[in-house]
């Protein structure tokens, strides 16, 4: 999808690149994204729905941590991905919390996580928050991110035309802030 004359999914990898130099991207359609020019990994399960994604990119990755965000998140911030990043030593699982729910795919996982992750896949329970009993948590409260950005834009999804077209009203900056 295009929002302001650029693909979503740029907008995302712009925003990663200005935090950090390791980008991965976990698909099972590589073609879709070859233009990005960004190594790329399939998921490990097939039918991992989230989870799965999350499971294999951890897997992948070559550092202890990763930071996870949507390719349909057109208004991510360097500085709210920084306010969760800087705390990833803190916690197997940093992540922050908004319009009273986990934002799940804009959250740090550390490799403490890849058995219980593992072993809920295995017995098909996707929730991803599902895990979280297992591992030590740090929910950063919606108040910090809201010194920055309002949660409600930055931790954005477009996954339907109505939400295209808020998106698209907030790149027209009606509703940015």
């Amino acid at each position: 999808m295009e929002l302001g004359g650029r693909r979503v999914i740029d907008r995302v990898v712009d925003v990663l690149a200005s935090v950090t130099d390791d980008l991965l991207v976990v698909t099972n359609t590589p073609e879709l994204y070859a233009s990005l020019g960004i190594p790329m990994v399939p998921d490990v399960f097939a039918g991992g729905g989230s989870l799965g994604g999350i499971y294999s990119g951890l897997k992948a990755a070559a550092g202890a941590v990763i930071f996870t965000v949507a390719c349909d998140m057109p208004f991510l911030r360097p500085d709210v991905a920084r306010l969760v990043i800087e705390r990833a030593e803190e916690a197997d699982v940093v992540i922050p919390r908004a319009g009273g729910q986990l934002e799940t795919l804009h959250a740090c996982y550390g490799k403490r996580c890849l058995d219980p992750m593992e072993a809920r896949i295995r017995a098909g329970r996707l929730k991803i928050v599902g895990f979280f009993e297992d591992v030590r948590v740090l929910e950063i409260p919606e108040e910090d991110v809201a010194r920055l950005a309002a949660p409600e834009v930055v931790f954005m999804n477009v996954n339907t035309p109505d939400d295209l077209a808020r998106a698209r009203s907030i790149a027209c900056g009606s509703e940015a802030r």
